[in-house]
């Protein structure tokens, strides 16, 4: 089975590469690494690991945190392996149908963040509005979003009032990005953890810049 693992590390060289001996050791298979965050010396670092049937994921938080000065932040089920150049390729999807663009940003976000689900929402005089949302998106009715008009990319409270309960319930890590105007945005939920990073709000910022060109051109 593979998992995600978040980890923070020395930005030295040799540390990825002791980490990676570490996870060798318990005969897991890294089969991708994404930088996710470097700064102050520290590295955060992404990396997709098979595990052979049988074997804990908890094992993995023991092998890598056995490296002097690692923290694992989060380890938690994953499909697929890590893809850098997805952004692109669902940039291309879009412009290819501006009409279902809306649609293809929220089933595609997901997996270019690492992330559970995501919604595109606008507020109005009519309240809240679901403009679209991925395949695994809550289906829970948010009654206000008061962040909104939104004019930077943010990480959200995560215990904020406005939140439906079974977000909270799911200690779901929150970001949300402007959608070429302050009144709409995307908003991206993260079930479990980990937080958002100042790297991905901004990577999430940067894809819906360019898609919201996309559309409304």
């Amino acid at each position: 089975m593979s998992f995600l693992i978040r980890v923070q590390l020395p930005d030295n060289p040799g540390s990825l590469g002791a980490v990676a001996s570490a996870l060798g050791a318990i005969n897991a298979d890294i089969l991708s690494v994404d930088v996710v965050e470097r700064a102050d010396g520290v590295a955060v670092d992404d990396l997709v690991v098979e595990l052979p049937n049988g074997s804990l994921p908890d094992a993995l938080i023991t092998a890598a945190e056995s490296v002097d000065g690692v923290e694992v932040d989060a380890v938690r089920p994953y499909a697929g392996v890590l893809n850098t150049h997805r952004e692109l390729e669902l940039v291309e999807e879009i412009a290819s149908d501006p009409r279902q663009g809306l649609a293809m940003l929220a089933d595609g976000v997901p997996r270019i963040v690492r992330a559970g689900w995501a919604l595109v929402v606008a507020g109005g005089p009519e309240g809240v509005q679901r403009l679209a949302a991925s395949t695994a998106a809550p289906e829970s009715e948010i009654d206000s979003l008061p962040w909104l008009p939104l004019h930077r990319a943010t990480i959200l409270d995560a215990e904020a009032e406005w939140i439906p309960e079974p977000w909270q319930e799911l200690g779901t890590e929150l970001a949300a990005t402007p959608l070429g105007k302050p009144d709409r945005a995307l908003l991206v939920g993260r079930p479990g953890g980990p937080m958002f990073r100042a790297a991905e709000v901004a990577r999430l910022a940067h894809l819906a810049g360019i898609v919201a060109v996309v559309l409304d051109g």
